[in-house]
């Protein structure tokens, strides 16, 4: 198990330093191709940009699907401004409070990567008596540009343009207790927890009584990653995501979540039911938790039309959509419930 947690949390940092918003994955794609590839697997371009991966196995009519996304949060050039600073519209669910003081990155289409620093307008607190007052939204919110421009033209001569993408600096750490910390652990984590388990059954040289696919999706952030490229014979779709560690819920960073219910309703009875007898019997650390704010690329192959189960799992984190945390004990239960409820 060691030797599998430390290929997890390798795979983990590697993804998180691949800026990967929605919208802007290929480069993200291209590392996971490459390393699909050198586990010994054939995974597949889709045309939308993810990446399917046939782990093999022996019965294709009744295949599972499962489902983590790698693309994240982030934010698009909306418009530059007279003074030099960039406005921002938010990709996925970025909010300008988690936003406000990080470091980023502006990705132009032809002219390279440029830095800066997401700060409300007109951000210091000796010369702005409204300060405290301001409502943090992306209306009030801009990019402060680590160039010496200080108009609309200067800004275009360096080749940024409306359009661009604006990555935030993901500020990954591994503690020595365990604690994961970074932006975007939703869902990165969960990908290099598929990536473990793929070189898991190529190692063990296991072949799974059901067929499994893999689908690394890019657009679940704005809800539409999972509702396509679902193979033929898919009878279920298992999203591993992540799990929800708030006010109210029972999970915690070193669980692993099994979701019953979200915003857009219950998942499978008899599949949530199947993975909570999985969990009692190999004694994992597990908490079962309806989550109020929430949806996954499982809901969106039901939404597309695809007659199959569907369920949900995650190792625990806080803070989603902030600066969020885990645990590598979540990551061994997730990784555990897969490997006992798959093979």
């Amino acid at each position: 198990m060691k030797e599998i947690t430390n290929y997890i949390l390798e795979q983990v940092q590697n993804i998180l330093a691949i800026d990967s918003p929605t919208g802007y994955t290929k480069n993200v794609a291209d590392y996971l191709m490459a390393e699909y590839e050198k586990i010994g697997y054939a995974p597949q371009r889709t045309v939308k940009g993810g990446i399917l991966t046939d782990l093999g196995g022996k019965d294709p009519d009744n295949a599972v699907l499962l489902e983590a996304h790698v693309d994240t949060l982030g934010a698009m050039v909306s418009r530059i401004k007279p003074n030099g600073r960039l406005a921002v519209s938010p990709l996925g669910g970025m909010n300008a409070n988690n936003a406000e003081a990080e470091n980023c990155r502006i990705i132009t289409r032809f002219n390279g990567i440029y830095e800066g620093t997401c700060q409300l307008a007109d951000a210091s607190i000796h010369v702005n008596g409204k300060y405290d007052e301001t409502s943090r939204n992306f209306d009030v919110m801009e990019i402060v540009l680590d160039e010496k421009v200080s108009d609309r033209e200067g800004v275009q001569s360096l080749g940024i343009m409306e359009g661009d993408i604006v990555a935030f600096d993901p500020r990954t750490r591994i503690t020595k207790s365990g604690y994961i910390k970074s932006r975007f652990l939703d869902d990165k984590l969960s990908a290099g927890i598929l990536l473990g388990y793929a070189r898991y059954l190529k190692e063990a040289g296991i072949c799974p009584h059901r067929k499994i696919y893999q689908h690394l999706t890019v657009y679940e952030e704005v809800g539409h990653g999972g509702a396509a490229s679902v193979p033929k014979g898919i009878t279920e779709i298992l999203a591993v995501d992540m799990g929800c560690v708030g006010e109210g819920l029972n999970c915690k960073e070193h669980q692993v979540s099994i979701c019953a219910k979200d915003s857009g309703g219950p998942y499978n009875y008899d599949l949530v039911s199947e993975l909570i007898s999985v969990a009692k019997r190999d004694r994992l650390d597990f908490a079962v938790d309806v989550y109020p704010h929430y949806g996954s690329d499982a809901e969106a192959g039901l939404r597309a039309g695809y007659d199959v189960r569907h369920g949900l799992i995650g190792a625990g984190v806080y803070a989603s959509h902030g600066y969020e945390r885990s645990h590598v004990d979540g990551v061994k239960n997730t990784f555990l419930l897969l490997k006992g409820y798959l093979g």
